[in-house]
């Protein structure tokens, strides 16, 4: 019965595990679901010491390596800020491939103990290279997207040309040498060869891809995270590493399918036909701060005041700018008051907006936002033509029209919120610098489109004040 008792215990974590990355699908049950994976968690490596039964002094090791593991990374989960968050995803994404590889490593250079018969033994070493494979590049593309994404470095000029993808397929051919002479001399040259060659194409790879991608770059490293964990199922004959891998794996590439899908760009063309937004944090390399534009109108919160008292229905667009500002309970205050004048709010949400896919789902469910009024770009696309005003908080790339009408863009093709259609649109940004896909925003240049320059916390404050002197809310409310 005890013998029983792991595999019972490993069922029950891998139900778990299924049911939190579902619940993990809705913004309502996303904070329970991720309580249910991290008990998924805790209940495998239970069901692995109850099989193993390892000495006491390998338990006081294991303490410690949850103590060293899980201090920092619940520090860091309460003080990480909003903004950092897709940061914060890349690095975990990068732990998850190295642990994965550091199992590897460590079964191939001491051996796991298991694997008698010469098939058993072939599956362990070719998972072991997969493992290293997989689990190198995802540690070291990790790195460079958390550095990328927090400005520490930009896509360097050099990584613009052909030559890198001759640098990359040298790289590529080195670490299938080393995957194919493993499973003969898996503690040698090879598996170093595999592993200085590996680490070195995840970097490769990872640093000509521009800031404009880095969505699309995140899901597909959590993809790799997946992948490699399974491999690491294999060597170590964990089957519910296997079946957690395979889940996160399928997740991750069902993702960033989304992803390519909501930019209108091939996954291939992500990783390998140069950067959109070149540089990580896109700011104004479209002519300068002013962006060259040439017919601008700007207006007062004030102005915007009224237009949003007379407005029957309202649609925010959220955007990085708005993480930036941590003006998202601002926002909700000021959705608050516009309801409570009778006015119809909603916000728009693009797949790809922000810096990680679900970033301002994320963000607005943080202010208590109700789930329902989150609608999704194809849903509130055709609802534009009768909205009364747009406030666009931050965003830039996924509201350029010119996505839809200028063939030579480089965002043509790419779905894009309609703003454009709707009576009358304010932009809230703190100057006129270019997204991440670094060109002009034909939008802002539009007739019925007005810019409110500012942080968007400020002015969103601003607008709460002057909407209270005018008494928006107070005669419906009290009615």
């Amino acid at each position: 019965m005890l013998n029983l008792l792991p595999y019972a215990v490993d069922l029950v974590a891998v139900l778990l595990l299924a049911l939190g990355i579902k619940g993990l699908a809705k913004v309502r049950s996303a904070r329970s679901a991720n309580g249910l994976a991290a008990l998924a968690l805790g209940l495998a490596v239970l069901g692995l010491l109850i099989e193993l039964q390892p000495p006491p002094l390998a338990w006081a090791a294991i303490a410690a390596g949850a103590a060293a593991g899980g201090l920092p990374g619940l520090l860091m989960a309460r003080r990480v800020p909003m903004t950092a968050m897709p940061q914060t995803v890349a690095l975990f994404n990068g732990c998850g491939g190295l642990a994965s590889l550091l199992v590897a490593v460590g079964v191939a250079l001491f051996g796991a103990g298991g694997g008698a018969e010469a098939g058993a033994a072939l599956v362990e070493r070719l998972s072991i290279a997969i493992s290293v494979f997989v689990g190198a590049i995802t540690f070291t593309g990790s790195l460079v997207a958390m550095a990328k994404l927090e400005g520490w470095i930009d896509t360097p000029a050099w990584t613009q040309s052909r030559l890198r993808h001759g640098v990359n397929i040298a790289l590529a051919v080195a670490a299938l040498v080393g995957v194919v002479a493993l499973p003969a001399d898996p503690g040698g040259a090879p598996l170093w060869l595999l592993l200085v060659a590996s680490s070195l194409l995840g970097v490769g790879v990872t640093l000509p891809i521009g800031g404009a991608d880095m969505p699309v770059v995140i899901s597909l490293l959590n993809s790799y995270s997946g992948v490699a964990a399974a491999a690491a199922g294999f060597v170590v004959g964990s089957q519910l590493l296997i079946v957690a891998g395979a889940m996160v794996g399928a997740a991750g590439l069902i993702l960033t399918q989304v992803m390519c899908t909501a930019m209108n760009r091939s996954l291939l063309s992500v990783l390998f036909g140069g950067a959109l937004g070149a540089s990580a944090g896109g700011g104004a390399k479209a002519g300068g701060e002013d962006g060259g534009y040439s017919r601008i109108t700007s207006c007062s919160p004030e102005e915007c005041a009224l237009a949003l008292e007379c407005a029957e229905r309202v649609v925010f667009v959220p955007g990085y700018g708005l993480a930036v500002a941590q003006a998202q309970h601002a926002l909700s205050e000021l959705a608050k008051l516009l309801q409570a004048n009778g006015t119809e709010v909603s916000y728009a949400i693009h797949p790809v907006a922000g810096r990680m896919p679900g970033h301002m789902n994320v963000l607005l469910a943080e202010a208590d936002v109700p789930y329902e009024q989150l609608v999704e770009m194809d849903a509130i696309n055709p609802e534009f033509p009768r909205t009364d005003v747009v406030i666009v908080l931050g965003a830039n790339d996924v509201v350029n029209p010119d996505a839809k009408t200028d063939s030579t863009s480089p965002l043509f093709g790419m779905p894009v919120l309609e703003v454009d259609q709707a009576r009358q649109v304010f932009v809230v940004k703190r100057s006129l610098g270019a997204g991440y896909a670094g060109i002009r925003n034909a939008l802002f240049e539009l007739p019925q489109t007005a810019m409110l320059f500012g942080d968007a916390k400020a002015v969103l404050n601003g607008l709460l004040s002057e909407l209270r002197e005018l008494g928006v809310g107070r005669v419906k409310t009290a009615a």
